[in-house]
């Protein structure tokens, strides 16, 4: 879209007054767009209650409510209605609260109105506007390059590619790129939906939705269930069409009560348990960017942080100076004074410089600005007593540009600082102008420098840093440190806040070993080696493939630009608040307030909801595969059909839907077994399905043979189903070594005394009338049956037990489901 051609240069580097701004978003030409960061109102209503289950199930209450069976139609929709109110009413909760704290990490546009820079939201941006991104900014919207500071650009969010891109005057840039280096001013030439970046965002998010691990589990299952009961309610009818012995509303009945098995529901306790601890996560101080970050953190093995803003505060301050005697001390200070205050765009080491030296801006002829891909800056002055080019970089990058060698006593000086946990660069400058870069426009270090000192600087350690790596410990989660500064300047930071094993050394890698390695080498050094100093981006990026290579499920913490690429290699992404814009947009979980201490609580609370999604799965999977299996005896047997819809409701409210509300909330962390979660799943649920099905089986036969009622043999097999699923819910959870089988001891008696409530709760319902009643329960012939009942349900527990501890399946099958 073409800018106002009245436009002088002079104008547009003034940039619009506000009433032009206003206008024009009067006019439609803001930047209007927003992609939300979470699901609307409608979605969640909508996914959660028509879905295809629910559909399916709704329609069965319907066509049993017009066949004259209103209880059966209740009992048949509100299992299915329970958990659509709950997942809904969750999740409108965590969103509510989600999204308050999302607007802490909303991203802001610089721009430059009536001569002044403003910081302003990016939805107040308006076309002509224009902006100011500086390093580690994110190009806010497309737009046309007025003026750089040779600034270098990443657009691998757009195009996949990880070269810089150097810009110059009329070149484009796109919304999405950012600043690696240097300063840049922009107009802005498309905004809102016109922009590419959000052209391709909102096309991957309409037509991509990736499955998180344990969705694609549970799809599998799905998908397998389906299927079966597909068969079982096509068998049902055919029953009824072709031999007609049964009446259409029983054929309804019992097709309602098989497709009831699909665990349709388990979607959306998946959904509300992300929503969930993701809000946990927020009271933590980290917020959930991405909904499978929930997942992952339950999942990460290895921690991968750069030293700045986590064992350090990303404060730091100049420490010593020492001249190599080229200069007088204080014209030395001076000359560094300016060159702090004069470069294009500030980092924390010129802002430390400004601090300590005083000295006014200069007129500057050429600049490189400093990158962490280079680990130097420079500049040019044309002034009478700043001559020449001036350097700032790691001694051991400037080494090589030096006219002659760095003083020994220098060197030992450098060293010296670095393993005491200073942070250690070279002053060095030509006193003839050179040229900084290559006719392409890359940087260019200049030759035959001159060194005018040695500058070390301090970083301010976290008072909370040695608990935190103590946390992690604790956690389970192995930690590595990747910096880009000097590997002993880190080694010793790293041993100020207790960073490794106690009684044993920490393995120290540099980048430079790194990049002379095979690739077999440099991957056993990646699985090694506890702390890297000075590497690039791009190692950064090749070690946290090399981890994951090796079956490791990495995060990687970063605040900079140069942490970029190796964030979006790792399974996990996480940022600080006050890092880039850049960093910032590719993370999956921000750290709010920059605190460092809150991921290992984050990382526990992940580990928390696995193992409560884990403890849902187990009872689910269970009642699926025994009633599954108990409908296909009883069919092949010819015997009926063992439930009714009713209590097919109730059995499923009291020994699931209710226990898995509370076991989610319960939930306790620990690191995850080695184990996958399907392995562990079939040595729990096989044995409980086998089981369960016999005992289910042998009192419904036991009732059908001695009162030949096929509907008072439902009714015990329903009185039975409901004593061993709350017998479940205490092995899921077992309180003390007694009931240690399926699961280890979790020594928490809360499932225990909800199962007892429950028991209570059943039994008090029954001796109302009016529940008894509209449930369709009645007392039991004679006390003889409650023993029958009582005695198997009590037999079967220990059976259950003695079958899990002996792993009678797994020795019957050959196979070792613990490993």
């Amino acid at each position: 879209m073409s800018l106002d051609s009245g436009e002088t240069d002079e104008k547009r580097r003034w940039g619009l007054t506000e009433a032009e701004a206003v206008a024009r978003r009067a006019h439609g030409r803001g930047n209007d767009f927003k992609l939300r960061a979470s699901r609307s109102y409608f979605e969640i209503f909508r996914e959660n209650i028509f879905t295809f289950f629910n559909i399916v199930l709704f329609s069965f209450a319907l066509l049993l409510l017009l066949l004259g069976g209103p209880k059966d139609a209740f009992f048949t929709g509100v299992v299915a209605l329970f958990n659509v109110m709950v997942a809904t009413a969750q999740e409108v909760r965590a969103k509510r609260k989600l999204d308050k704290i999302a607007l802490l990490a909303q991203p802001k546009a610089t721009v430059i109105r009536e001569g002044q820079e403003k910081v302003i939201d990016p939805g107040k941006v308006v076309l002509g506007d224009l902006l100011v991104a500086e390093t580690g900014d994110q190009i806010i919207v497309d737009g046309i390059v007025l003026s750089n500071g040779h600034s270098e650009l990443d657009e691998s969010l757009l195009t996949g590619e990880a070269d810089s891109v150097t810009k110059q005057p009329g070149d484009e840039v796109y919304s999405g790129s950012f600043v690696i280096s240097g300063r840049i001013e922009y107009e802005a030439n498309r905004v809102g939906s016109e922009s590419l970046a959000n052209k391709l965002t909102e096309g991957a998010r309409k037509f991509t939705s990736e499955p998180t691990p344990l969705q694609k589990e549970i799809n599998l299952i799905v998908r397998i269930l389906l299927i079966a009961v597909l068969f079982f309610s096509l068998i049902i009818m055919l029953n009824y069409l072709i031999y007609k012995n049964v009446s259409l509303i029983q054929a309804v009945r019992d097709a309602s009560v098989t497709f009831s098995l699909t665990p349709s529901s388990l979607f959306l306790m998946i959904v509300t348990g992300y929503a969930l601890g993701a809000l946990r996560i927020a009271k933590k101080g980290a917020l959930v960017q991405r909904a499978n970050s929930v997942e992952s953190l339950c999942h990460v093995s290895v921690l991968c942080l750069d030293k700045t803003g986590t064992l350090t505060t990303n404060r730091i301050f100049l420490d010593k100076i020492r001249g190599t005697g080229e200069l007088p001390d204080d014209e030395l200070r001076q000359i560094l004074g300016v060159y702090a205050r004069s470069v294009s765009t500030g980092n924390k080491t010129s802002d430390a410089i400004a601090t300590a030296y005083d000295g006014k801006p200069q007129l500057v002829t050429a600049e490189v600005p400093f990158s962490s891909e280079r680990r130097w800056s420079a500049i040019s002055f044309d002034d009478n007593h700043l001559d020449g080019t001036y350097v700032l970089g790691s001694p051991e990058i400037l080494e090589p540009s030096l006219g002659r060698k760095l003083h020994p006593d220098l060197a030992d000086l450098a060293r010296e600082w670095a393993d005491t946990g200073l942070r250690v660069l070279l002053f060095a400058r030509r006193e003839e102008i050179t040229t900084l870069h290559y006719t392409d426009g890359q940087p260019q270090m200049p030759t035959n420098l001159v060194p005018l000192c040695l500058l070390s600087f301090r970083d301010e350690l976290r008072p909370d840093a040695r608990e935190t790596l103590e946390e992690f410990v604790r956690a389970g989660v192995e930690t590595k440190i990747i910096s880009g500064d000097d590997p002993y300047t880190v080694s010793a930071l790293a041993q100020q806040a207790g960073f490794g094993e106690k009684g044993k050394p920490n393995l120290v890698i540099s980048g430079k070993e790194l990049e002379q390695m095979d690739k077999a080498q440099f991957q056993q050094a990646a699985v090694d080696t506890a702390i890297f100093g000075r590497i690039t981006p791009d190692l950064k990026k090749r070690l946290v493939q090399a981890l994951r290579r090796e079956g490791h499920y990495v995060a990687m913490i970063g605040d900079g630009v140069n942490d970029v690429l190796a964030l979006k290699q790792a399974n996990l992404g996480v940022a600080m608040q006050s890092g880039s814009q850049a960093t910032r947009a590719v993370a999956d979980i921000l750290l709010l307030g920059d605190s460092f201490s809150a991921l290992p609580e984050a990382f526990i609370e992940g580990q928390r909801i696995w193992n409560g999604m884990e403890d849902i799965l187990r009872l689910y999977m269970t009642r699926i595969f025994s009633l599954t299996l108990l409908i296909t005896m009883i069919a092949m047997l010819s015997a009926g059909f063992p439930l009714t819809p009713s209590q097919s409701s109730i059995i499923a409210m009291l020994t699931l839907a209710l226990p898995a509300i509370a076991l989610a909330q319960w939930a306790r962390p620990g690191p995850l077994p080695d184990v996958s979660i399907s392995r562990r799943l079939v040595r729990f649920v096989v044995p409980a399905m086998i089981t369960i099905t016999a005992a289910s089986i042998l009192i419904y036969l036991y009732f059908i043979v001695t009162t030949g009622d096929i509907a008072y043999a439902q009714l015990a097999l329903t009185y039975t189903l409901i004593g061993t699923g709350l017998i479940l819910v205490v092995f899921v959870e077992p309180p003390s070594e007694f009931w240690v089988g399926g699961d280890d001891l979790a020594g928490d008696w809360r499932p225990t005394l909800l199962a007892l409530g429950l028991f209570v709760f059943f039994f008090v319902g029954l001796q109302i009338p009016p529940v008894r009643d509209f449930y369709g329960f009645s007392d039991l012939h004679q006390p003889l049956d409650y023993v029958v009942i009582i005695g198997t349900t009590v037999i079967w527990a220990f059976v259950q037990r003695f079958v899990w501890r002996a792993r009678l399946v797994e020795r019957y099958l050959g196979v070792d489901l613990s490993s």
